[in-house]
């Protein structure tokens, strides 16, 4: 049965804020993105993340590249692909794979990720395509997983055609949930989310204009940052994702009420975060 994702259904999972709080309380999200030629792709999941209430945000990037995460997002940190155990496990929720590429390095870093992070794990883009590529599983030794693939992307970890997950989409998402025990994020017009067991959601929020570069990149930083925030929410995984894919589609709902659909982009959807964020949870 597929229950509708709704402001009713995750208003409570975003509480109000503790006037005696600090950044720390709300979570720490590194994100492990960007390449030469696509830093956008982790300007717009960092910046997402800070918008979308995380307390502290690191890229993790080649040094060569910290001046375009310093300049565009002044609020983030930088560190290196050196990734240290410690620096995994320090950080509530980790999300990887915009802007990457499928390369021996993007699969060693998924597989670093995956068997040292305690948090929760975001696995986007070319993470995915690297995870079907060199056939590396989905599981962790952290709280738990989130996949966002599109439909091209869930056809390879499936090992199918496109063609047959656009054909039955609530199979596809419910075969990549149970088989791998993550959440999975199908995106794409109706937006899946099914849990392991089997839990299927539908989102009610989004338009046509939100098909457009960068979209997935701003959804990856909304939902790692809700996973960071609701740390000590059981179970934080789904949650997150449920609210993720709600709040990001509110956005480009709003974002399009001025701009039309034609001319939306990513950094539209990105600026309208706080107005979908006031419009569901009042502050």
């Amino acid at each position: 049965m597929l229950t509708p994702i709704t402001a009713d259904r995750i208003r409570e999972w975003l509480p109000a804020r503790a006037r005696e709080s600090h950044k720390g309380d709300y979570g720490r999200v590194l994100i492990v993105a960007g390449s030469a030629g696509m830093m956008g792709a982790a300007v717009l999941c960092a910046k997402a993340a800070l918008r979308s209430g995380a307390g502290l945000v690191t890229v993790s990037c080649d040094p060569a590249y910290f001046p375009v995460i310093h300049c565009c997002v002044p609020e983030a940190m930088c560190c290196s692909r050196d990734l240290p155990v410690e620096e995994l496990r320090r950080n509530d929720a980790v999300a990887i794979g915009p802007g990457l590429r499928v390369t021996p390095e993007t699969a060693r870093l998924l597989s670093l990720v995956l068997d040292n992070h305690t948090g929760i794990t975001v696995i986007d883009a070319d993470a995915l395509n690297a995870a079907a590529a060199f056939q590396l599983p989905l599981k962790g030794a952290g709280k738990g997983i989130i996949i966002t693939p599109h439909e091209g992307e869930a056809a390879r970890l499936l090992r199918i055609e496109p063609g047959d997950v656009v054909a039955d989409r609530e199979a596809a998402v419910l075969g990549l949930a149970r088989t791998n025990k993550v959440c999975c994020v199908l995106k794409g017009a109706d937006t899946l989310v099914s849990d392991p067991n089997g839990e299927l959601y539908v989102n009610t929020t989004g338009n046509p204009g939100m098909a457009t570069a960068g979209a997935g990149d701003v959804l990856t930083g909304v939902i790692a940052a809700f996973a960071a925030q609701m740390k000590r929410r059981d179970p934080a995984v789904c949650s997150s994702a449920v609210a993720g894919v709600f709040i990001h589609g509110l956005a480009g709902d709003l974002a399009c009420e001025g701009l039309g659909q034609y001319s939306l982009i990513a950094g539209d959807i990105l600026s309208a975060i706080p107005r979908a964020l006031l419009d569901v949870v009042g502050r």
